[in-house]
């Protein structure tokens, strides 16, 4: 997920899609795009689980001018959350990764190289997945289980790809818009708070790449996203831990 807002294209699931529950299509632009519509209709899909929880999962990483960043926040407050690597900067960084879950994170797969999916056939697809996971699984020693297309836009053969590597297909229900030209903590907060709720899946990013140039809006407001989900009584931690069924 980088600068562009998601527009996820609704099209007849594949039949192994279809039976995880996941619908997702590909002519568009697609309902799923849309938070509200998507939580009501693909509720799995938006990473609506536990009303008593919020996954808090970060993109694009591994950044080494970044994710040290976000591990320290999260360790400075005992929490454990999921970060969807790409195969690239994995490949770049391959200690960082490993740090990453070696601190008890939940790593999972945001493919290979950022590119939008629906623009690649099945073959190109299923490489891209398969080669991120395999990566991923030999860097870390831990085997992903959730998978999240690059800008938040899934396609047919991406939703097979997963399926056929165990992999469940989450979106989100609440970002902080941190690439926003001028985002700023405060305007990266709010805009969470906007969707924060029990049960919900919030995005962020650990990778400079997707803020403005010289900005860490996300981590900035870090701290107190999570002061806000112990105000309102509801636990922050991985997908992993948010009740969500795995394909």
């Amino acid at each position: 997920m980088r600068s562009a807002r998601p527009t996820v294209r609704l099209a007849a699931c594949l039949a192994g899609a279809a039976a995880a529950g996941v619908a997702v299509v590909q002519a568009g632009p697609g309902l799923t795009g849309f938070g509200p519509v998507r939580a009501a209709a693909f509720p799995r899909l938006a990473g609506q689980g536990d009303p008593g929880h919020v996954a808090l999962t970060f993109d694009d990483g591994p950044d080494p001018a970044a994710t040290p960043g976000f591990l320290d926040a999260l360790a400075a407050q005992g929490i454990r959350a999921t970060f969807f690597l790409l195969g690239s900067m994995v490949r770049r960084a391959p200690g960082l990764a490993a740090e990453i879950a070696a601190a008890g994170h939940e790593v999972a797969v945001h493919g290979y190289d950022h590119r939008y999916l629906p623009l690649r056939g099945p073959a190109a697809t299923s490489s891209d997945l398969a080669r991120a996971t395999e990566l991923i699984f030999d860097v870390t020693g831990k085997r992903p289980a959730f998978f999240r297309p690059p800008y938040g836009v899934l396609s047919g053969p991406s939703l097979l790809a997963a399926r056929q590597l165990r992999l469940t297909s989450v979106l989100w229900g609440a970002w902080g818009r941190e690439w926003d030209p001028g985002a700023t903590r405060d305007s990266v907060l709010q805009t969470l708070l906007r969707g924060l709720d029990g049960g919900v899946t919030v995005l962020l990013h650990d990778a400079l790449s997707v803020s403005p140039p010289g900005s860490a809006a996300a981590l900035a407001a870090l701290p107190a996203l999570l002061d806000e989900c112990e105000r309102r009584g509801l636990r922050a931690g991985p997908l992993g831990q948010h009740g969500l069924v795995a394909t």
